[in-house]
């Protein structure tokens, strides 16, 4: 499964995964969809040290904050604070057990560039 991210204005991307599921294409979701409305929220939110994160615990696979902190060489609370909102962006999850895994094998980002006047 991938996660796509976009740029795109508020509502568009929920207009896009309901035109895909009437149209018979979306029966199957081998993706995940999250959206801004701006770069800059994008970029606020999925900084660069998040999205190595991301890439981190997917090649680490499963573990504790304190392992994916002590793996990436980062101090716990930044890296906590970080998997946290990468959780609540849902780009992260929990096992039963409490650690902490990427369920995608990739993450795309799009984002359209300005039209010239």
């Amino acid at each position: 499964m991938k996660a796509i991210i976009q740029v795109a204005k508020r509502g568009s991307a929920i207009r896009a995964a309901r035109d895909q599921l009437i149209s018979g294409r979306g029966t199957k979701t081998d993706f995940f969809m999250l959206s801004f409305e701006s770069a800059k929220s994008l970029f606020s939110a999925l900084s660069p040290v998040r999205l190595e994160l991301l890439e981190q615990l997917r090649a680490q696979g499963p573990c504790s904050v304190y392992a994916l902190a002590k793996e990436a060489d980062r101090n716990y609370s930044n890296v906590h604070s970080d998997v946290a909102k990468l959780e609540e962006l849902g780009l992260v999850s929990r096992t039963q057990d409490g650690q902490v895994q990427v369920l995608f094998e990739s993450v795309e980002i799009h984002m359209p560039l300005a039209k010239a006047a």
